[in-house]
């Protein structure tokens, strides 16, 4: 190979900027044959196990399953040769002879094996157009591989159940010729769990009672609407968005006694956006004349739209592809949500009472800077009152704080620093009338963004370090002061630095590494419902490879990965290592629950109602809010005492579990939740002739 491949352009397209190790999506045949020019000489570093399939897998926490035996359906089988451009694979999809059962627990299990060259591909499961599951898959070796997904389905409950036959879709856009000659076959199947004998479930929707619909908040919903592409079609159900300038949309038309609506979205980049965080600021390719070289900056945002107008956006985890980067970094252990790409909620209830109405409604999504090309689709979650024939409802506050874009640049030729930042506010407030009572829900995202990018040795030596905040909060107060809280603060950070040099004629030594971390904190406090997890996710790869006189001399690379999971549901904690393509350690830590799911009972009435109370009593949300750290103090010292009495955990336990609740529902500011000042105690206290904080202790006396 030519010396001049080991040049500017060919760190920039093999490494970062032209998607040459990902055909997680595959558009134009130029692209095919611009990656295989060049990546032989990562994929010829990587040793196989000669013997055996490799397996490969997504470092993630376990689902709790329950103790029952599970009701299994094998939905379909299917060997995916050449599939690109075709329609997706459909499959009449009917409820198992179980399904009047209840269950606690749907699992969907992607299981696939294949053997040959080939890259790896983007692909998708529908279920009547609501999208179930999207992934990437894993790229094979000669002698095979094997992977498997398994994805928690619960909340598509509803749809799964249905007495009637529906249409199942899988698209996964391959290719197989002479060159790349891999099959993926794929067996799915859903697993049924059925409720265990000791486990109550209410389903009598009916019967639900004001003192237990903020509760009801964490049911399924009871409708999910695909907002989809229809088929036939020769692609994925997913929309494509192709530039900044093109919004897809779909109409829909719901019910008319909705009582909340939640917006989940499901996303892919690819092509000229599979780097997106490492794409150059347009001035900086112009004056270097990088014509062919992806541009519009780093940031990107995905945009949603209700009847033309902003109600939401997302800002991605910067998921990167089993083939992405260096495919020496993802073996056997994936990249972190590769398998199994994130959705994205939005509460998008402050809006219901203008859908309310009968009539056709439009969503839409557009992508802020983009280039070709993206996935996005949606499915529209909706909880129905099954009571009143018509719910109405209207929207109070909406505050829409566009992002501002900052760039700035200092560069001269090839070599120069780049940084960009953004933040971003949406919040809205809106009220529902239903056979509950009324209800008013207060919905905040909250977004902020640093990307920064180095370049030097004209090319040869970058870094990228980049930071997005992704914060939600749900407030909704409802009858007779009863609060839903729901609450996500996410952290996405990712680092890539990359140094080439070259050493001669066909030689040369390339030394790369990459960061991924998956941070979030949530916190959900509904009726009797209490639930809280921390999750800490830090992935770290890297590689040395050195060739001289076109023949690979040294391979050195290796992943390890922490993953840290504490939760109200359970714990989990694992540390591992790869190097080379084989395990070096695999370590389950001490992991101790720091939480449990607090069930209030007639001896344990402590829920956070003793400590906030919903901004909602102040429509302007401008005037001073009344709390104060005394307040926090006493409402935290009282209330972890009565706690400790009657749920038998330790003073330590109780204070960690309640100032880390405190904690995540106080301290975004006066948005939503505040504590309740010494006044306002005071006087519900003598209204309620003395009410104590902890209630359990009349029934004790009694």
């Amino acid at each position: 190979m030519a010396s001049s491949l080991f040049s500017l352009h060919f760190l920039l397209l093999l490494f970062l900027y032209q998607p040459l190790f990902s055909m997680a999506n595959l558009h134009k045949s130029k692209n095919m044959i611009l990656r295989s020019n060049h990546r032989s000489h990562l994929i010829n570093t990587i040793p196989f196990n000669e013997n055996s399939s490799t397996v490969y897998f997504e470092v993630t926490k376990p689902i709790k399953l329950p103790n029952t035996k599970p009701c299994s359906y094998h939905v379909l089988h299917h060997d995916f040769g050449f599939t690109y451009g075709r329609p997706p694979v459909v499959v009449n999809y009917t409820p198992p002879a179980c399904y009047s059962q209840k269950f606690t627990k749907i699992v969907l299990e992607w299981k696939a094996t294949c053997k040959g060259t080939q890259f790896d591909r983007i692909f998708g499961v529908w279920l009547s157009g609501v999208e179930l599951l999207r992934g990437c898959t894993a790229e094979p070796t000669p002698k095979g591989i094997i992977w498997s997904v398994d994805k928690d389905i619960t909340r598509y409950n509803s749809l799964l159940l249905k007495n009637q036959t529906q249409t199942l879709a899988v698209y996964l856009g391959n290719i197989v010729d002479q060159t790349y000659t891999g099959v993926y076959h794929v067996n799915l199947t859903f697993h049924f769990y059925p409720v265990e004998c000791n486990v109550m479930i209410n389903n009598d929707e009916n019967k639900i009672s004001l003192n237990n619909l903020a509760s009801n908040y964490y049911s399924k919903a009871d409708l999910i609407l695909p907002i989809s592409q229809d088929r036939p079609l020769n692609d994925g159900l997913w929309f494509e968005v192709r530039n900044s300038n093109e919004t897809k949309s779909k109409q829909f038309q719901i019910p008319e006694n909705v009582y909340r609506a939640v917006l989940e979205v499901y996303i892919s980049f690819h092509e000229n956006d599979e780097f997106w965080y490492g794409n150059f600021q347009n001035d900086y390719i112009a004056a270097n004349n990088l014509s062919d070289t992806p541009g519009n900056g780093p940031f990107r945002e995905i945009v949603i739209y209700l009847d033309g107008e902003v109600v939401g956006a997302v800002w991605p985890f910067t998921v990167i592809y089993t083939g992405g980067i260096n495919p020496s970094f993802w073996t056997p252990i994936t990249g972190i949500s590769s398998f199994n790409l994130p959705s994205y909620d939005i509460e998008i209830t402050p809006f219901l009472g203008n859908m309310l109405d009968g009539k056709p409604h439009t969503l839409g999504f557009s992508v802020t800077n983009a280039l070709n090309v993206w996935f996005i689709d949606a499915n529209l979650h909706l909880w129905l009152d099954t009571r009143k024939a018509k719910t109405e409802g209207g929207l109070v506050m909406f505050s829409n704080k566009a992002a501002n874009v900052y760039e700035e640049s200092d560069f001269k030729g090839l070599n120069g620093t780049f940084l960009t930042s953004s933040k971003r506010l949406i919040s809205s407030t809106g009220w529902i009338k239903s056979s509950y009572g009324n209800m008013t829900t207060h919905s905040i995202q909250e977004f902020r963004y640093n990307n920064s990018l180095q370049v030097a040795k004209d090319g040869d030596f970058q870094v990228v370090d980049q930071m997005i905040h992704f914060n939600d909060r749900v407030y909704t107060k409802m009858p007779f002061h009863h609060v839903h809280v729901e609450e996500s603060f996410k952290t996405f950070h990712l680092n890539f630095y990359a140094d080439f040099t070259v050493q001669g004629e066909g030689s040369f030594i390339f030394f790369s590494n990459v960061t991924l971390g998956f941070n979030e904190n949530k916190y959900k406090h509904g009726g009797l419902d209490f639930f809280i997890s921390f999750l800490r996710n830090t992935q770290k790869a890297q590689s040395v490879i050195e060739v001289k006189n076109y023949s690979t001399t040294k391979r050195l690379r290796g992943t390890k990965q922490v993953y840290e999971y504490h939760g109200s549901d359970i714990c989990y904690s694992r540390n591992i290592s790869s190097s080379n393509n084989l395990i070096e350690y695999d370590e389950g830590e001490n992991c101790v629950m720091i939480l449990k799911s607090i069930k209030v009972n007639k001896k344990l009435k402590v829920s956070t109602q003793f400590l906030i109370v919903s901004s909602f009593d102040h429509p302007s949300n401008k005037s001073s809010l009344p709390w104060s750290l005394e307040a926090i103090e006493m409402a935290t010292s009282q209330t972890i005492s009565c706690i400790s009495k009657h749920s038998g955990w330790n003073q330590q336990v109780t204070e960690k579990a309640l100032l880390m609740m405190i904690m995540m529902v106080m301290g975004q500011g006066r948005d939503g939740v505040v504590v309740e000042s010494n006044e306002q105690r005071r006087k519900k206290k003598k209204k309620n002739g003395g009410s104590r904080w902890c209630e359990g202790e009349e029934d004790d006396q009694q």
